[in-house]
C-alpha cells in the first residue's frame, strides 16, 4: 500500500535509492573502471537531487547537486574513482540520509571540500590535475529543444521550472512558453500541463547530457532535441511517446519572438490531492485522468504493477486471524472426528483444507529473501577495515534464501557482532597474515542455506582461529569459570558467550569490552528459537553457523503426552519415532543411549526432565530429534499425532524456562507447550559428555 502521504513516500523511495547508490559505491570501489556503475551513481544521485527539489528539500537538493557536479568529472573520465574518492561519497551519501532524516544537519561543507580534494587527486596526476579550458571540452554548440510534459505530470509532483533550471545549468539559454494549447478559462483544468516549451540552448556538453535533464519522464512524455542549424527532416531529432522513439515530424522550431511563462511560480499539486475543476461550474474536464504515478518510480512498477506495499503491521494482523483460523479449524475437526455427520465431516475436511492453503500463502507473503539485509553488512565491512586498517575481501551467497520477516528483522542485529569480531578478531593484521603464509586480504564469507526446516547462516573467516588456552585464561581471569574446572574443547568455545568474555587484546572502538556475543546467544537461542553452532582450526579460521526455524508465526507440529500433559515437538527438528527397549527402560540409571542403527544416541527421559508422578506408560516412546550436526531421544509416554502450530509466546513470568519456546492452543482449548529443541540438544550433549569423562 503506497503511503498516502508524498512526504512519507519521498522518505520511503529516497532511503531505497540510497541504499541501492551504496551498493553502487561499494561495487565501483572493487570495480573502479566500470562506467556502467559510475553511470548508475550518477543517475541515483540525480534522481535524489530532482525528486528533492520537488518535494521541498532545497538543502538535500543543493547538496545532491555539489555531490553531481564533483562525481561528472569522474563520469567524463577526468578522475579515477579511488578508495578515497569512493569513501567520502560512502560519507555524502550518509549525510544526504541525514539531511532527509533531520534537516539542517551540519557537516556538509566538510564533505564537500573533502569530495573535491579526492575528485582532484584521484587518478592520473595529469588527468586529475589538469584545468578545464575550452580547448579540452567539447567545441560550443547550440541546441533547440522542444518538449511538452505528460498531461499528468503536475498531479504526479513534477515541476517544468526544475526542469529549465537543469537546462540553464548546461549553458546559456533562452526559454519560450507556447500557449496555443491553453484551452479557455471555463475549460481549464488546472492539473493538466498544457504548455509547451522551447529552449535555445548553447553548451559544450554532448547531447547525452540534455536528455539526462528528462531522463524520468522521457518514456511519458514529447521531447524533440536537435542542432540549431538542423533545417531538414533528421534522424538526429528524437521524438519520444510512451515506449516508442522515431523521426520528428516538425523539421524546424521556429522561434518566438516574446518570451512568456503563465504561472508557473505555483507549486505542483501534492500526491493524492483531488484535482480541482477552476471553472466552479462542474464544467467539463479535458484531458486524461490523473496518474497516482510518482516521478521517483520506476517505469516497469507503474506498467507491470508487479508489486504492492503493505505496512508490515498488517501482515502481522493477518498471521494472527489465520491463526485464529487454524485454531478453530482444529477444534472443528476434533467435533467432527466425533460425530456421525457424514455433512460436518465434509464441511471440516474442506475447512481444513482451505485454512491450509490461505496458512501457506500467507507464510508466502511473510518470507523475504535474507539477501534484503547482507546488503548492508558490505558497508559495515568497508568501515571496519578501514577503521582497522585491515584488507577484507566480504563474499556472500544464498541471498535468495527466504525467512519469515520477524525472523529477518530479529537477526540482523546478532549478524552485525558475529560479522564485526570476525574482521576484527578473526583476521589478523596484513603483516601478521603474510608471515603465516597467507595473502594480505582475509576473506570473510556470508552464507545462507536450507537445511531441513532451518536456515543455516555461517559465517566464517580465514583468520587465525580460536585459541582454547587464551578463551580459558580470559575465564578464569573474569572469575566465571574454577581455575581447576575440567572443560572441554567445545565447552571452553561456548564461554565465548559469556558476558565480560573477549579475546581481544586491547579495547578498540569497535570491540574488547566483552559485549556482544552474550547478546548474539540470548537473541538466537531465545528470541528466535534457533542454535549456535562453532567450528575452528588453528591457523585456518573459524566458523560461527546461525540455525533458524523458518518461520515463527505457525510451525507443523508432532503432539506427543508425557505423563498427563501433552507437548509438541517441532516437526521439523523430528527425524524419527521409535520404541524404546524394555531392558533399557527398566534401567533407572546408567548410560541412556539407543542403538540406532549402529550409531549410539543418547535419549533423555521427559518425564523425568519434567518431574511428572502421573503412571507411566507401559510401552514408552522414543522421538529422535536433531539440531545442527547433534541428535537426542526424547522418552515420552504416547504420540498422539500431527497438527498445526501456532506459537503463542510465553509470559515473562515463564521466560526462564529453557525446556520450552512457546505454546499453542489444541482443538480443544487446553494449553501444550512447544519443546526447545536446541536447548534439549544441548542438555543431552552436555549428559553424554559427562557419562564419557565418568567413564573415563
Amino acid at each position: 500500500m503506497i503511503p498516502s502521504d508524498p512526504i512519507d513516500t519521498f522518505h520511503q523511495e529516497a532511503r531505497e535509492l540510497l541504499d541501492q547508490l551504496e551498493h553502487v559505491l561499494l561495487d565501483l570501489g572493487d570495480r573502479p573502471h566500470d562506467q556502467s556503475l559510475i553511470d548508475g551513481a550518477f543517475r541515483v544521485m540525480h534522481t535524489i537531487k530532482g525528486s528533492s527539489a520537488m518535494f521541498g528539500f532545497d538543502a538535500v537538493a543543493a547538496f545532491a547537486h555539489q555531490f553531481e557536479t564533483a562525481f561528472d568529472r569522474v563520469r567524463k573520465g577526468r578522475s579515477g574513482a579511488s578508495p578515497a574518492l569512493i569513501g567520502v561519497a560512502l560519507a555524502s551519501k550518509d549525510h544526504i540520509l541525514r539531511l532527509i532524516e533531520e534537516p539542517g544537519a551540519e557537516g556538509g561543507a566538510e564533505i564537500l571540500a573533502e569530495l573535491e580534494r579526492a575528485v582532484e587527486t584521484a587518478g592520473a596526476p595529469s588527468q586529475a590535475a589538469a584545468p578545464e579550458t575550452p580547448a579540452s571540452q567539447p567545441g560550443l554548440q547550440t541546441w533547440r529543444v522542444e518538449f511538452r510534459l505528460p498531461q499528468d505530470a503536475l498531479v504526479s509532483g513534477a515541476n517544468p521550472l526544475l526542469l529549465l533550471d537543469e537546462m540553464r545549468d548546461l549553458g546559456e539559454c533562452e526559454v519560450t512558453a507556447v500557449t496555443d494549447a491553453v484551452p479557455p478559462l471555463d475549460r481549464l483544468d488546472p492539473d493538466i500541463c498544457h504548455i509547451v516549451w522551447r529552449v535555445v540552448l548553447s553548451t559544450r556538453r554532448p547531447r547525452e547530457a540534455i536528455e539526462d535533464v528528462f531522463m524520468f519522464m522521457r518514456d511519458d512524455m514529447d521531447i524533440h532535441i536537435v542542432p540549431a542549424d538542423f533545417t531538414h527532416t533528421s534522424s538526429h531529432s528524437t521524438h519520444t511517446s510512451g515506449d516508442s522513439t522515431h523521426t520528428s515530424r516538425e523539421a524546424r522550431m521556429d522561434h518566438c519572438e516574446v518570451d512568456f511563462v503563465k504561472n508557473t511560480a505555483e507549486k505542483p499539486a501534492p500526491l493524492g490531492r483531488p484535482a480541482v475543476n477552476s471553472s466552479g461550474g462542474g464544467g467539463d474536464r479535458t484531458g486524461a485522468a490523473p496518474s497516482p504515478s510518482h516521478p521517483m518510480r520506476r517505469k516497469e512498477d507503474r506498467e507491470a504493477g508487479a508489486s504492492l506495499r503493505v505496512p508490515a503491521e498488517r501482515l502481522d494482523e493477518l498471521m494472527d486471524r489465520v491463526g485464529e483460523l487454524v485454531i478453530a479449524q482444529a477444534r472443528l475437526n476434533q467435533i467432527a472426528s466425533a460425530s456421525s455427520d457424514s455433512g460436518l465431516k465434509t464441511i471440516a475436511e474442506e475447512l481444513e483444507r482451505l485454512s491450509s492453503g490461505l496458512r501457506d500463502t500467507t507464510m508466502g507473503i511473510r518470507m523475504v529473501p535474507i539477501g534484503t539485509i547482507f546488503g548492508r553488512f558490505r558497508r559495515l565491512v568497508y568501515d571496519l577495515a578501514r577503521d582497522l586498517n585491515k584488507d577484507v575481501e566480504f563474499v556472500t551467497s544464498g541471498e535468495e534464501t527466504e525467512l519469515d520477516k520477524t525472523v529477518i528483522e530479529r537477526l540482523a542485529d546478532p549478524l552485525v557482532h558475529v560479522i564485526r569480531n570476525a574482521v576484527d578478531h578473526g583476521l589478523e593484521s596484513p603483516a601478521d597474515r603474510i608471515r603465516a603464509g597467507k595473502p594480505a586480504k582475509g576473506t570473510v564469507r556470508l552464507a545462507a542455506i536450507h537445511a531441513g526446516g532451518e536456515v543455516a547462516i555461517a559465517v566464517t573467516d580465514d583468520g587465525a582461529g580460536l585459541d582454547p588456552v587464551r578463551i580459558r585464561a580470559k575465564a578464569e581471569e573474569a572469575g566465571l569459570i574454577a581455575a581447576d574446572a575440567k572443560l572441554t574443547e567445545a565447552e571452553v568455545f561456548q564461554l565465548l558467550f559469556l558476558p565480560g568474555i573477549s579475546t581481544a587484546r586491547q579495547v578498540t572502538s569497535v570491540s574488547g569490552r566483552g559485549v556482544g556475543m552474550d547478546v548474539v546467544k540470548r537473541t538466537i537461542e531465545r528470541s528466535l528459537r534457533g542454535s549456535i553452532d562453532l567450528a575452528t582450526t588453528p591457523g585456518k579460521g573459524t566458523t560461527m553457523t546461525l540455525r533458524l526455524p523458518l518461520t515463527m508465526a505457525i510451525i507443523d507440529g508432532m503432539l506427543v503426552r508425557v505423563g498427563d500433559g501433552r507437548y509438541t515437538i517441532p516437526l521439523s527438528a523430528v527425524e524419527e519415532c521409535v520404541e524404546l527397549p524394555p531392558a533399557i527402560d527398566l534401567r533407572a540409571s546408567g548410560r541412556s543411549f539407543l542403538n540406532i542403527r549402529g550409531s549410539l544416541v543418547p535419549f533423555l527421559r521427559l518425564r523425568e526432565l519434567f518431574k511428572t508422578t502421573a503412571p507411566a506408560d507401559h510401552f514408552p516412546k522414543v522421538v529422535i530429534v536433531s539440531s545442527g550436526e547433534f541428535r537426542v531421544g526424547l522418552v515420552v509416554d504416547q504420540i498422539i499425532g500431527n497438527n498445526q502450530t501456532v506459537i503463542k509466546s510465553l509470559s515473562k513470568l515463564h521466560a526462564g524456562l529453557k525446556s520450552f519456546s512457546g505454546a499453542t492452543i489444541l482443538g480443544d482449548g487446553t494449553v501444550a507447550l512447544i519443546l526447545d529443541i536446541p536447548h534439549l540438544v544441548t542438555f543431552g550433549q552436555a549428559f553424554e559428555e559427562r557419562l564419557r569423562r565418568r567413564a573415563a
